[in-house]
């Protein structure tokens, strides 16, 4: 599978900055495209999917840049954000921080400092997509365990030994061996330790049940 080339979406209402910051990038070898507004960024990016970033100036007429780094906070995958300001203070920057943004610059922004952020930005969103991706792939391991195979993870991960959870299960201490080894066969875990791991990753998302105890 071809690896998709990131985006760099930059938001910015004035035209001249909004051009300036485009050739930048586009001098530094990445795919740039800009927006006039937060609606029309909105309106116009078509593929929430493909990977990238966000660019985004502060104060813009309707929707402000803040405004917009929510809406793209709650999407699938969150975007990226680094923020440009002809005119931010520390409240709005430190707002725009604890919200997750990767950076916050004041114009003029240094090239030096804009590309650094934005290959910061670009950095985290494929972290991010990695993580997903991998949560996914143990979702549908996990999917592959049978009701009975997905009782003995459950005891397993919990550290109980395969006595405590055959008596718990009413069922033979073979049985439960035979269990544990489908189990972690199918979840590609070689070890308990790792087990333990793939369960902690897929708990928070109640993909793995919590000990039955």
């Amino acid at each position: 599978m071809t690896e998709r080339t990131p985006i760099v979406h930059v938001v910015d209402d004035d035209d001249s900055m909004r051009t300036a910051v485009m050739r930048v990038l586009q001098a530094a070898g990445y795919e740039a495209r800009g927006y006039a507004s937060a609606g029309e960024f909105l309106l116009e990016r078509a593929d929430e999917s493909a990977p990238g970033c966000a660019v985004l100036d502060v104060s813009m007429p309707g929707p402000s840049g803040l405004d917009l780094q929510k809406a793209l906070a709650r999407r699938d995958v969150p975007v990226p954000v680094v923020f440009l300001t002809g005119h931010g203070d520390i409240p709005m920057s430190v707002r725009a921080m604890k919200a997750g943004a990767v950076d916050f610059l004041t114009k003029p922004v240094k090239k030096e400092a804009l590309l650094a952020a934005v290959t910061a930005a670009l950095a985290r969103d494929a972290e991010t997509r990695a993580a997903r991706d991998r949560l996914r792939a143990l979702r549908e391991r996990y999917g592959t365990l049978t009701p009975r195979e997905r009782e003995v993870f459950a005891g397993v991960v919990s550290g109980k030994l395969n006595k405590q959870i055959a008596g718990e299960l009413d069922a033979g201490e073979r049985t439960v061996k035979a269990h544990r080894a489908q189990v972690m066969e199918k979840m590609q875990a070689r070890t308990i330790a790792e087990l333990v791991r793939i369960a902690e990753q897929l708990r928070p998302d109640s993909a793995a049940p919590s000990d039955p105890s």
